[in-house]
């Protein structure tokens, strides 16, 4: 597997043939892309049905003799102020993805970055303070497309300050980047600890029932 470069340092990371090396499934990237985003959505949006609506309990007027069409409740969908009919409820909209298609997503599009040429490697000693100059002109000596992610240790402090108010840079931690994350990004940064992170969980074994239940 090709070697990356280092932005801030010197020598080269050897990138993980597993890792770096599965071919882009784009249903299954796909699928997992929809799961991450379904899980983020609140699902909070509520309506009140005709009959969680206050009032409405004395007949509006008697049933014939008005001339108008006859009535039961003012809380009637159809009158302003009413019940709403098949309107939201709070639910959750996620839905399942084996970890093993996961992983096999994760691995499609951190290889999409390697095969591509988008990716580099950071040394996050180059900042032992918040930088922002520092990090525009690294940025600008890589010379990739944007928007850029950049993946850090949740450690890396100083240089996640350094590169998060940059415009069309989006600064995670290893364990909250996801393949969305991933695919959405043109050009990917990453740190040697967050590398590992996320070799780690993409390269997790599968457990069996047998070795789950021993």
């Amino acid at each position: 597997m090709a070697d990356i470069g280092v932005l801030g340092g010197s020598g080269k990371v050897a990138l993980d043939a597993d890792a770096f090396g599965a071919p882009f499934n784009e249903g299954l990237v796909h699928q997992c892309v929809r799961a991450e985003q379904a899980a983020r959505r609140r699902g909070t949006a509520s309506t009140k049905t005709r009959g969680e609506v206050s009032g409405g309990g004395a007949k509006p007027w008697r049933q014939k003799g008005t001339g108008r069409a006859r009535a039961g409740s003012s809380r009637s969908p159809i009158w302003s102020g009413g019940g709403t009919v098949f309107g939201p409820k709070p639910r959750s909209y996620t839905f399942k993805v084996n970890r093993k298609e996961q992983r096999a997503a994760l691995r499609a599009a951190l290889s999409l970055h390697a095969g591509r040429g988008s990716l580099a490697a950071l040394d996050a000693t180059a900042f032992d303070a918040p930088a922002t100059r520092r990090a525009r002109q690294l940025l600008d000596e890589w010379d990739q497309a944007r928007p850029t992610l950049v993946v850090l240790d949740e450690y890396e402090g100083d240089a996640a300050l350094s590169f998060r108010n940059l415009p069309r840079v989006e600064v995670r931690t290893a364990a909250d980047v996801g393949v969305s994350e991933l695919v959405w990004a043109a050009s990917l940064l990453i740190t040697q600890t967050a590398l590992d992170a996320l070799v780690a969980r993409a390269n997790a074994p599968t457990r069996g029932r047998s070795e789950a239940g021993a």
